[in-house]
């Protein structure tokens, strides 16, 4: 196969899913039969040009070793999520996969699934494992062992818009404390403002507030413990304490209306149209917002400031205890030793920087972060580098059936429809469930 053909067939990968791949392999059959070695890639991303960088990315491997074919697979966020439980057991099953990491990850490494990757990865001294940022390895290890590769960090800030915020004379960097901005919700609405961009439709977007919440009030140490099920669980006065003060947000009542149906990227329009002063969001709430706008365009990014969660006086927590994602690619207990090689060479920094200059990433790779050219994705990977404690979403570490209750109570309080103490309660019930 000639380069103009790998790089043909390479961009063709972009239209790739399972449905596609039997097809796929008669009709090119005989340039697929070329490599020795297939290494099947299964993703969730739909953005094209985040994809294109990938598939450059999988052409220059595949022109250092002409016998690898690396082969794209995508599924649909929810279809992933329903469909890879069922694929990891059959010889279907990809090479290695996305993960979202926490619980999920968890009990796919305990039926046997997985790779351990503890031995490749301490190997040379640990070379490999060196790669990436500690509180990324840590995060993706279960019982000692690694059973993934990080990819990507994130982090919880809210996101503001600097014209509402003079408008209604407020400074973002007076906003230290938990009471602060509760004091700035209300200038908000005096100055006829809608203070905050609430999504309660998809519920995970508001869980954000407690989970911040039962950090700043508890500390590490706590959620350790109600994670464990140990000391007083999800029932610890700190975490009671937690819904309370969710509970005081909701009656002010600092969302938009008809927040409780608002889907996420409705939710990020409301705030790149401009008719909400705050959002607590993701890394890339910049861009996003944009394509979610009405006009397309959104805010201006100049306009556009970004603030921590704020501390609770008294709490445990720190301010730089930091709330967001961690990704990585778990391998599959049968992935071949080339599939592995290609997994470090794509997470290595090198390509890591590639990816963040990209716009695309917080690379969890040491050192890659020099690569973030958006000013507020630099300010989240730097908060990412200072934090003392990086805890991924409640809702993914927790695990899917206690995360659901998570989800469903923080709406619930937010509302006025659940006391903050029975929502401890169902939450500490599901974990012990489990």
């Amino acid at each position: 196969m000639t380069q103009d053909q790998r790089m043909a067939l390479t961009r063709a990968k972009r239209f790739i899913n399972l449905g596609a791949l039997t097809a796929l392999a008669v009709s090119g059959g005989a340039d697929l039969a070329s490599a020795q070695t297939v290494v099947k890639w299964m993703h969730v991303e739909t953005v094209p040009a985040y994809i294109e960088v990938w598939e450059e990315i999988a052409a220059a491997y595949e022109q250092e070793h002409p016998d690898v074919d690396v082969q794209l697979q995508f599924l649909e966020n929810e279809a992933f999520k329903a469909k890879l439980p069922t694929l990891l057991q059959s010889d279907a099953a990809p090479d290695f996969f996305y993960s979202w990491g926490g619980g999920v990850l968890r009990q796919q490494s305990q039926t046997g699934a997985l790779m351990d990757l503890t031995e490749p990865m301490n190997a040379d001294g640990g070379a490999w494992a060196k790669d990436y940022k500690p509180a990324a390895l840590n995060g993706l290890t279960y019982d000692g062992k690694v059973y993934a590769v990080p990819y990507r960090m994130g982090t919880i800030s809210f996101y503001y818009n600097k014209e509402l915020f003079q408008q209604a004379g407020l400074n973002a960097e007076d906003i230290k404390t938990w009471d602060d901005f509760l004091a700035a919700v209300t200038t908000l609405k005096e100055a006829g403002i809608t203070p905050i961009a609430g999504g309660g439709g998809d519920k995970w977007p508001l869980h954000f507030y407690w989970s911040y919440l039962v950090m700043r009030n508890g500390g590490q140490e706590v959620f350790e413990n109600a994670k464990n099920n140990e000391g007083e669980g999800f029932l610890d006065p700190a975490i009671i304490k937690a819904g309370e003060q969710l509970a005081e947000l909701g009656k002010l009542e600092p969302f938009q209306g008809g927040y409780l149906g608002a889907s996420w990227p409705q939710t990020l329009g409301v705030f790149g149209d401009g008719r909400a002063a705050m959002l607590l969001g993701f890394e890339h709430t910049e861009a996003n917002q944009r394509t979610n706008a009405g006009d397309g365009k959104g805010l201006a990014p100049e306009n556009i400031g970004r603030f921590p969660f704020p501390v609770v006086e008294g709490g445990a927590g720190k301010v730089t205890d930091t709330l967001g994602g961690l990704n990585g690619w778990a391998l599959t207990k049968n992935a071949s030793p080339a599939a592995v090689d290609f997994l470090r060479f794509f997470t290595s920094p090198e390509q890591e920087q590639k990816m963040a200059a990209a716009g695309m990433i917080i690379p969890a790779a040491t050192g890659a972060e020099e690569g973030l050219k958006n000013p507020l994705m630099r300010e989240a990977a730097d908060q990412l580098a200072a934090s003392t404690w990086h805890q991924n979403f409640f809702d993914q570490d927790l695990g899917p059936s206690v995360g659901r209750v998570v989800n469903d109570v923080s709406v619930e309080i937010l509302a006025g429809q659940m006391s903050p103490e029975e929502g401890a309660q169902m939450i500490q019930d599901a974990r012990e469930l489990e």
